[in-house]
């Protein structure tokens, strides 16, 4: 017997269509490329967003067609993500933090029919044109008054495009499977690999990330989503914000601590998210401008890397703001986990607190966990094991774009993330490192993540990684680098010294060493593998160890 419901569609232009019906006055605020702050509604950016899709179709834009973009996070990237999907095409946003060869390397492979880009990004776009042979033409992502002299070839002007069409577009009637955008892994090695999302997985993942044991969006939310629109979707802030009908804040490339304290505080930003080095920025700028204050602010999504412990503190204790972890990948659209707390752990000790707050969280609805061992033996749920952590679920991919990396789940359907973790019985969820960064010592498993969580709490480091290093009795061993805060020292000895009672004695890092800087991805994410191979030779001290 089967169900006797209406078979509608799950699309992305549905979720523009409620706001524009339902929040039709709720804001859509930009801090402009150009400068001016830029104010108009989600009325305002469906029917902006039904031009753009005209002038696409009028341009030759045609279903399943990729077209990319080079953007940050403004008024006319939201109506990109609403008017290439939503006219049937594939909306491409590129990260442009890639080196420029990965970027020319990602738009041939994708195949983009046309690019679209911030001024910002001009140079860089000029530079890769004589390796775009596929892009048929480029849109400068402005209005007349401040087109670019440029060389491109064709260079077409956003405001004029969409000044030509009267926004009688109607949304087509989709195939909910249909693909609606693309983002390219930021891999460390290799080739960057495509996963394709759907209109159906984007609008199950909308919603599951709007819930209130998520991120907990509603129609009274501010939201500013630091983490950019080309970094898997704003981790899905651009389709909860219409789906909730919450305000939208816009930061442009205003990423600074200042910046971003003014439009927190001047809009009255209720949610915000973004990856550890933006916050840590935004402290730096807070301890120094202590008359900055913040009181619509009460809830920060951390991810993309482990947040300190010692931020989480912070943000509670001297701001009254709740920092909660959250994690999951590109393959995952990206939401898997969020680190909000039961009721239960209200009357916890602060301390016990605040070091189930330091996991990355329990799953939401849709996304199935385990851990297993190298066998493929799952896990148990106890806090302590912790093995290869395994995903599957609605919005989780099960194959990369043209078939890169071959077949990528297991027999049963299971994702391997690559990461190594914990789940405890409560469902909370700990990463404990990447699989090939964790450091094995003596055939046991030492998390560097841990490591790095407690020297980031030692007065005057700015920032830490942890790595193996060979060790001629032990395999490996971890070594310590720590950068400086400004204007501060470190004391290596006194830092190591740090770790005594808050790890095994054996995980203690056999040295430290203050470097200048941490080579990072295009994500923010540490560069170990970079950091082994220049290390690959050191010596570590002979110190007793184990």
């Amino acid at each position: 017997m089967q169900g006797l419901m209406m078979d509608q569609p799950l699309t992305i232009s549905a979720l523009l269509t409620f706001a524009e019906q339902n929040h039709g006055e709720s804001e859509i605020v930009t801090r402009t490329v150009e400068g001016p702050i830029h104010r108009h509604t989600y009325r305002d950016a469906a029917r902006r967003s039904r031009q753009l899709a005209g002038a696409l179709q009028r341009l030759g834009v045609r279903d399943g067609d990729r077209v990319g973009t080079l953007a940050w996070n403004t008024h006319r990237h939201f109506e990109l993500y609403y008017g290439v999907s939503g006219m049937g095409a594939v909306l491409h946003t590129i990260n442009p933090r890639l080196f420029p060869d990965q970027i020319a390397y990602i738009i041939g492979h994708a195949e983009d029919s046309f690019l679209f880009f911030d001024l910002t990004f001009l140079p860089l776009v000029e530079q890769l044109a004589p390796k775009l042979r596929g892009v048929r033409g480029f849109v400068a992502m402005t209005d007349r008054a401040h087109m670019p002299t440029s060389a491109l070839h064709g260079l077409l002007c956003y405001e004029d495009l969409l000044a030509a069409e009267d926004g009688a577009f109607a949304w087509p009637k989709l195939d909910e499977n249909a693909a609606s955008s693309l983002c390219y892994t930021s891999g460390t090695t290799g080739n960057p690999k495509g996963v394709v999302y759907s209109h159906r997985s984007t609008v199950l993942h909308s919603w599951a990330v709007c819930m209130p044991d998520a991120m907990g969006l509603s129609s009274t939310s501010v939201i500013l989503p630091v983490v950019p629109m080309f970094h898997v979707n704003a981790w899905g802030l651009a389709y909860a914000g219409p789906m909730s009908g919450a305000k939208l804040v816009m930061p442009g490339a205003g990423l600074d601590g200042e910046r971003l304290c003014e439009m927190l505080r001047t809009e009255g930003v209720t949610f915000s998210a973004g990856v550890p080095t933006v916050w840590l920025g935004m402290l730096a700028y807070m301890d120094a401008h202590p008359e900055i204050k913040l009181p619509a602010l009460k809830t920060l999504l951390i991810g993309g890397s482990a947040m300190p412990r010692a931020m989480l503190e912070v943000f509670e204790t001297k701001h009254g703001i709740d920092a909660l972890h959250a994690w999951g990948m590109t393959e995952m659209s990206p939401i898997g986990v969020v680190g909000r707390l039961l009721p239960k752990h209200a009357g916890w000790p602060r301390e016990r607190r605040l070091a189930q707050q330091a996991k990355q969280g329990r799953a939401v609805f849709g996304v199935e966990m385990k851990i297993v061992d190298d066998d493929n033996r799952s896990l148990p749920r106890d806090g302590k094991a912790f093995g290869n952590l395994k995903v599957r679920g609605p919005w989780i991919a099960r194959s990369y774009f043209r078939g890169e990396g071959g077949e990528i789940l297991d027999k049963d359907g299971w994702f391997d993330t690559g990461d190594v973790a914990t789940i405890d019985a409560d469902g909370y969820m700990q990463i404990t490192d990447r699989s090939k960064d964790v450091i094995k010592s003596g055939g046991e498993w030492i998390s560097s993540i841990d490591l790095e969580n407690v020297a980031v709490g030692f007065p005057g480091v700015a920032e830490a990684c942890v790595i193996g290093v060979p060790h001629e009795k032990w395999g490996e061993r971890p070594l310590l680098l720590a950068v400086c805060k400004p204007d501060q020292t470190i004391d290596t000895t006194a830092l190591l010294a740090f770790f005594d009672g808050k790890v095994a004695k054996w995980w203690r890092p056999d040295e430290a060493l203050v470097v200048k800087e941490l080579p990072h991805t295009a994500t923010g994410k540490l560069l170990k593998a970079k950091l082994r191979e220049q290390f690959r030779a050191h010596r570590l001290p002979n110190t007793a160890a184990r």
